[in-house]
């Protein structure tokens, strides 16, 4: 499906602000970005780089006083996520040197300390893709979804505590209990085509059977139509954006919406696009 995806951000910088932005999906695994822009006001300089995850970050400098970034992309996007029922686990010794990392306790995702509780959840459960499917099923069936009960400091411990959180607390308690299990995990976040309420969104990938495998704790069921932003450890690898000043974001709007095109113009951008895989997930290393 081709979607319509995007988001504004307003901000009111008391003083000059230098700000990170990691806003600009890349074609890769799943999808083809077929036409993006990107607007900032007032206009300022913008470099860009990519991060050690294959993210691309932009640098600029918000002046005092307003200041807002549209960003809006048409993305041929795959209908489904690739599922595994019975996958094996991949050895650590295995396991390739830029996956490594990815089974290490990180800031949020204190997997050191969810040993006990992922044995449980995984009891009799085969090692390998049954297990993470097994977290995130216990996940989406215990933990309770909720606004406003979780905030930047929360962790996956937090979490298991509370019982209570939105899909970042998910996330991070999905990647804690895989690592606890020394199967790698990793953030992703992005765009989800009909998620309700609609907002930016976050899941997990977890590593099994040589390969990446997506999980989403806050749906029933697997969902294609996505949109990766970023991928990192965590929440810490993958914000949106990191000011360093004094700045306030006064609005957000997130939109993901099916694509209006006519025979005419599907058929040029099948030719312009490559023809996807049917379904999310790749063994591609150059989005870690």
């Amino acid at each position: 499906m081709q979607l319509n995806a995007g988001c504004e951000l307003s901000f009111h910088a008391q003083t000059p602000t230098p700000l990170i932005l990691m806003l600009r999906p890349r074609s890769g695994a799943g999808q083809w970005i077929i036409r993006e822009e990107y607007q900032i006001n007032p206009a300022v300089n913008v470099t860009e780089f990519t991060d050690m995850y294959g993210n691309l970050c932009q640098r600029v400098v918000a002046p005092e006083g307003p200041f807002s970034i549209h960003f809006s992309a048409t993305v041929q996007t795959a209908d489904i996520i690739d599922t595994a029922p019975g996958a094996p686990y991949t050895p650590v010794e295995e396991l390739p040197d830029d996956v490594l990392h990815y089974t290490l306790p990180s800031r949020y995702c204190q997997s050191d300390q969810l040993g006990q509780l992922a044995a449980q959840i995984t009891e009799n459960v085969e090692p390998g893709y049954d297990q993470a499917e097994a977290i995130r099923k216990w996940i989406q069936e215990s933990v309770k979804y909720q606004y406003g009960t979780s905030d930047a400091s929360t962790s996956a411990v937090d979490t298991a505590s509370s019982r209570v959180g939105v899909c970042r607390d998910f996330t991070h308690l999905g990647i804690s209990l895989c690592r606890a299990l020394n199967i790698p995990a990793r953030m992703v976040v992005g765009y989800l085509y009909q998620l309700d309420p609609m907002d930016l969104h976050a899941w997990f990938e977890a590593y099994v059977d040589g390969r990446w495998f997506t999980f989403d704790a806050t749906q029933v069921r697997p969902l294609g139509n996505r949109i990766t932003v970023a991928y990192g450890r965590d929440a810490a690898d993958v914000a949106f954006t990191t000011q360093f000043g004094a700045m306030t974001l006064d609005e957000m709007k997130v939109w993901v919406e099916a694509a209006d095109t006519d025979s005419n113009e599907s058929e040029k951008k099948s030719h312009d696009a490559p023809t996807l895989s049917s379904s999310v997930g790749s063994t591609n290393k150059t989005m870690n």
